[in-house]
């Protein structure tokens, strides 16, 4: 009889890419997702990882097997969620994928929060890019997702995913503190036509909705330096090195040398929390997702 263990670690290295990765999602070392793997092969008399450059890619027969462990690990799913149903509880392990800004403003507190009130329940976070997030969540690889969508760049919502509104994560633009329009009450696009940015990299959310709301008022943006990290976009801004449009939740205190410049229309992102619709009965998801609810107001207040 197959192992289920080995089973998940499989799948979770045909969803996430590599074995590293694997590990992380699922609280192991790589060497012990590289085991279990290993043990499933012995079991099954089948290769199913062949190195590739410095990481390894699955066999044809792997993908077989990670399909059916998905089916496997849906049923699984499905029991748990008929236990923890009947126990009206939040329990278990409730595996959340969160972007970098929420899971430094929002996730501890409330992490904190539902430690404190459910005991029982084994909630852990992993940071992930919320477009990757959403994927994650419908092949069943993370239980919840905290993602982020913009008004001109709405999040997918794949068959079999459901979702709910958190809240709104308003928008500043980040001047040096010597700035032209530093004193200012507030700033219109076209203010920022002939700036400097710095704003992440290509292929994230927040470079695309800049991009396409600048090019809308008929500027295109100079790119001076790319940084994914929102507090590399604070350093390099105090440092006089250009202007960034950094989201408030997460930015925490800014340095002196930093002046905060309001845009309108006030640029804001949406917070929204997703889970598999066969999951929807599970009190882990629904407490959690009441949580991040019950806080976002003040974390909103004081971000």
């Amino acid at each position: 009889m197959l192992d289920l263990g080995r089973l998940r670690a499989l799948h979770a290295v045909a969803v996430h890419g590599s074995v590293g990765a694997a590990a992380a999602a699922l609280g192991y070392t790589p060497s012990a997702v590289s085991q279990q793997i290993a043990k499933l092969e012995r079991e099954t008399r089948t290769t199913l990882l062949e190195r590739q450059g410095r990481g390894v890619r699955l066999t044809d027969d792997a993908h077989q097997l990670a399909a059916t462990a998905q089916e496997l690990l849906s049923l699984v799913e499905e029991a748990e969620v008929r236990l923890e149903e009947r126990r009206g509880l939040p329990s278990g392990r409730l595996a959340i994928g969160c972007f970098p800004s929420a899971a430094r403003g929002l996730m501890p507190r409330a992490l904190a929060e539902l430690a404190r009130r459910h005991p029982t329940l084994d909630a852990r976070l992993t940071e992930v890019d919320p477009h990757l997030s959403i994927d994650l969540v419908a092949r069943g690889a993370i239980d919840l997702a905290v993602a982020h969508d913009w008004d001109i760049a709405p999040l997918p919502s794949p068959p079999g995913v459901e979702q709910a509104v958190i809240g709104d994560d308003l928008c500043d633009v980040l001047v040096p503190r010597g700035h032209p329009l530093a004193e200012r009450e507030a700033v219109r696009r076209e203010d920022l036509a002939d700036e400097r940015w710095i704003m992440q990299p290509p292929g994230t959310v927040c470079h695309d909705w800049l991009m396409r709301t600048m090019r809308a008022a008929g500027c295109e943006p100079l790119i001076a330096h790319q940084a994914e990290e929102n507090h590399t976009q604070v350093a390099l801004v105090a440092a006089g090195l250009g202007v960034a449009l950094v989201p408030r939740l997460g930015r925490g205190a800014l340095p002196a040398e930093v002046a905060t410049v309001p845009l309108t229309p006030v640029p804001k992102r949406r917070l929204s929390a997703l889970w598999r619709a066969g999951a929807a009965r599970r009190p882990a998801i629904t407490e959690t997702v009441r949580t991040l609810q019950e806080l976002w107001p003040s974390v909103a207040s004081a971000a």
